[in-house]
């Protein structure tokens, strides 16, 4: 990159989305109005080069399009709607300058999916890896709550869709490229990992659903996550192995139940969303999804705390489900 002036002034919208932005990118911060009876929701995540993402498995677009991606989902996982987001990117030297634009249009893209406006960030310079983080700003409804404190014995928990495919594709593409030919099952499971699909319509059905609900997103698995979910409600989670749903690409790929399962389970960036709900509201709340075209698989109950906070259970066998997710601090 030559000059990180002209950069920004690519990068600057020449329009928005919202209404309610006064001054984005241009003067020393951005200024929005809020909404009356609207609660703000702010989440921020960083991916970084070797550690993240590497070129061999995403495009400089999809690492864009998952940079904003991850953030979304956050926000969907609070009920809420996306509105703004900001760019913080350090750029080594061996990034092109069309690859780094490439990188902000896989954003745009997303951003337009959700109408969000880019209104600020910062652009430095790195030695070695890029570096992105990403600040996204959304709103839900005063009185909405999803917290994953919220979980109680008795209630239903619940995914969105087909969990384990971006592990699959993750695994075909570390194994050959993202350049290799794939067969059509194969080119799906890859794409969910390259692309996934922020679950915003199903986190605003859960916001207006009447009843108590948790929620989160699964990005490291639904090990981790349930167990997020459990261990903030301070209750256990069984989870029914033969309930786990798995995409039909996945089933055609992959031929095995347990290898399935630990994709499903320990894999993570399915940014699908996992909760629970009161057993009496649950089906009302699936009839309502239905109509909204929205997948609602059941898999599982909350119970009392227990000495572990996630079961599998596999037919007669119950057993303790370890969290085996992504963690950086894990030696």
């Amino acid at each position: 990159m030559k000059d990180e002036f002209e950069f920004i002034d690519q990068i600057k919208p020449a329009s928005h989305h919202q209404p309610s932005l006064v001054m984005g990118i241009g003067d020393d911060a951005a200024v929005y109005t809020s909404t009356q009876g609207m609660r703000e929701v702010v989440c921020v995540d960083t991916m970084i080069e070797g550690v993240h993402f590497t070129k061999e498995t995403l495009s400089p677009n999809q690492i864009g399009r998952k940079a904003l991606a991850i953030n979304v989902s956050d926000l969907a996982a609070m009920g809420a709607v996306p509105r703004f987001y900001l760019v913080s990117i350090a750029i080594p030297a061996v990034w092109e300058d069309e690859e780094v634009n490439d990188l902000y249009k896989g954003m745009q893209e997303v951003a337009d999916r959700w109408k969000m406006d880019l209104i600020g960030g910062d652009t430095v310079s790195a030695k070695e890896a890029l570096v992105i983080t990403v600040t996204a700003i959304g709103q839900v409804e005063e009185g909405v709550s999803l917290y994953r404190s919220q979980a109680a014995p008795g209630d239903i928990v619940f995914v969105t869709g087909p969990v384990g495919s971006s592990a699959a594709g993750l695994e075909l593409l570390l194994e050959k490229g993202r350049h290799a030919s794939f067969n059509k099952s194969e080119s799906e499971l890859v794409l969910m990992h390259q692309q996934p699909e922020p679950q915003v319509e199903a986190g605003r059905l859960c916001a207006g659903t009447q009843a108590r609900m948790s929620l989160n997103d699964i990005s490291d698995g639904v090990a981790s996550e349930a167990s997020e979910l459990a261990v903030a409600s301070e209750v256990s989670i069984t989870l029914q192995a033969d309930k786990i749903p798995f995409h039909p690409a996945l089933d055609e790929v992959v031929k095995g139940q347990e290898k399935k399962l630990a994709f499903a389970f320990n894999g993570g960036e399915d940014f699908q969303l996992i909760g629970t709900i009161e057993k009496t509201a649950f089906s009302s709340f699936l009839e309502n999804a239905l109509r909204a075209g929205i997948q609602i698989y059941p898999i599982g109950e909350v119970k009392e705390k227990a000495e572990h906070p996630v079961f599998i259970k596999d037919k007669d066998l119950i057993e303790p489900l370890q969290k085996g997710g992504f963690n950086h601090f894990k030696k």
